[in-house]
């Protein structure tokens, strides 16, 4: 590619220069990568001022801000139904007369692969087992029937309408400005209408996007990695520490790095269709051997009562009591959700060319909430029956990372079980790291859908060390798993303020978009990720 044409632009580029080679933007790299290697050296020279200093930040930032993000997170879903049900619902991301460049089933499915990762595995058995141990509010009796009513309401809550909403709004601001308006840059591109030319704000924003992607891959792999250990540990005895979570961090760092390096994108895709399959059959595997009854009683059960308080807990901010499970949980939850929006929403956008908005909101937000009620009502409520009536203590595994593998151990077939859930989670880890590494090389590459390998490799090592930094400083006191929690919230404060720039240059931009020509001139973009 030649002289990179500026995020405002209305002019599509043509697609062979897309597909040549593209510059760095040095900047952007330049000011990501620096930042970015000064916080692991940080951490490892100083790794208890660190932990203090994180744990400070932390604390004034969800004591004063933590309404911000209930507030953003909450907007987010009232902002994607409203593009849904106003006029704006019509307008087709794309040439008026385009069509979708994919069929319904399959976008369907390629959302089901993007929503699905290692976060569910990890928290699709312990989260509804903590909430029943620690109910989310006050009054509750733990371990009651009341207790699991309450924990799968708010498991559904933290990973349905909102993560979704919070993507669909990405996803639907970046497909708008790439195939109606046809422009080109990264991130920074649908905010056109707001920067009006001005180049710093739109690096700035670029660079805020690539540490957001960083950091939530980050947690999702030290996650991928502490599960990882306890499969391990529950199938060949390997014994579950920090240690051995970093050792497993950077084995798979040094696989999806190759994977980077190589370019192979159709082992990519595999390797990620594979994997859905093995979530199918875990799924059809549970509910058989589970108590199938209590699942089917317990889904439309749990949807009723999470859409009944949907209003209610949007809204609360531990004005009266709760605030510390709220930062544990709900702001966590938000903020991390805000971190994976830049990657998430790329890859919703590449294969939504030619929906109309309408299409784009009702398809990303309601099917993914479908997958994720099926996804806790099999796996959570195999998990609460078990502890309320099976006499299995899953509750009793503090180690949350054991408690999915302790669970399978209880029913057939326990082995070879586990053996599948760890292969997934390994899949996942390297496919998840590979595409958001792909990601942050666009970011930092004026948006091209082919960054340089070498980019894509600097950032996979990257993402790698920061993981395994934030494991081994916060092993160090038993925290590895929070050290991630708090970086993650930390990093994702200034990128709310983004996301809410973003849906201001969306709303300006859907308001001229009838009468723009740049949807005249068809805009080709890389296929669908991984």
């Amino acid at each position: 590619m030649s002289a990179p044409v500026h995020p405002g632009s209305d002019t599509p580029p043509t697609p062979d220069a897309r597909r040549k080679s593209p510059p760095v933007d040095r900047v952007a790299f330049s000011v990501s990568a620096l930042a970015v290697l000064a916080f692991i050296a940080l951490a490892l020279i100083a790794p208890d001022g660190f932990s203090e200093a994180s744990s400070e930040v932390l604390t004034w930032l969800t004591g004063n801000f933590g309404w911000a993000f209930v507030l953003g997170a909450t907007g987010f879903v009232a902002f994607a139904f409203w593009l849904m049900l106003s006029k704006h619902g019509k307008v087709r991301l794309g040439r008026d007369d385009e069509r979708p460049e994919f069929s319904t089933a399959s976008w369907f499915a390629m959302m089901f692969s993007a929503g699905m990762g290692i976060g569910l595995l990890f928290y699709g058995v312990s989260e509804p087992v903590s909430h029943l141990g620690t109910p989310p509010e006050a009054g509750v009796e733990p371990f009651t029937e009341n207790a699991e009513r309450f924990a799968m309401t708010y498991s559904m809550f933290h990973w349905a309408l909102h993560p979704w909403a919070i993507y669909a709004v990405v996803g639907l601001a970046l497909a708008h400005a790439w195939y109606r308006k046809g422009r080109t840059g990264g991130f920074a591109a649908p905010f056109e209408p707001l920067l009006r030319g001005r180049t710093a704000p739109a690096k700035l924003i670029d660079v805020l996007a690539v540490f957001a992607t960083l950091f939530g891959t980050a947690t999702s792999l030290g996650l991928g990695a502490a599960q990882i250990n306890g499969g391990l540990d529950q199938v060949f005895g390997v014994e579950i520490g920090t240690g051995a979570q970093v050792a497993i961090v950077l084995v798979l760092t040094a696989c999806f790095v190759v994977s980077a390096f190589s370019g192979i994108k159709r082992g990519i895709k595999w390797l990620s269709n594979t994997n859905m399959v093995f979530s199918v059959l875990l799924l059809l595997f549970l509910f058989v051997v589970g108590p199938t009854v209590f699942i089917l009683d317990l889904a439309p059960s749990t949807a009723g009562n999470y859409l009944s308080s949907l209003p209610r807990i949007s809204f609360r901010t531990g004005a009266y009591g709760g605030h510390d499970w709220l930062s544990g949980w709900t702001i966590f939850y938000w903020a991390w959700w805000m971190s994976w929006a830049p990657f998430v929403g790329t890859f919703l956008a590449r294969i939504s060319r030619g929906r109309t908005v309408r299409e784009f909101v009702l398809g990303v937000v309601a099917a993914p909430s479908l997958v994720a009620l099926v996804w806790f009502s099999v796996l959570g409520g195999t998990a609460l029956n078990a502890q309320m009536r099976g006499g299995v203590d899953v509750a009793g595994i503090t180690a949350q990372e054991s408690q999915f593998f302790a669970l399978l151990e209880s029913l057939p077939l326990s082995a070879v079980s586990s053996v599948l859930v760890v292969l997934m989670i390994v899949i996942y880890f390297v496919t998840s790291a590979d595409s958001a590494s792909i990601v942050m090389g666009s970011l930092t590459s004026h948006g091209a859908d082919e960054p340089n390998r070498w980019i894509t490799v600097a950032w996979a090592l990257l993402t790698g060390l920061t993981a395994a930094t934030l494991l081994w400083v916060g092993g160090s006191s038993g925290g590895g798993i929070t050290a991630l929690k708090n970086v993650a919230i930390i990093v994702a404060a200034p990128f709310l303020v983004v996301m809410i720039g973003l849906c201001v240059a969306l709303v300006k931009d859907l308001r001229g978009s009838g009468s723009t020509a740049a949807a005249d001139a068809p805009r080709e973009r890389a296929g669908t990720g991984s």
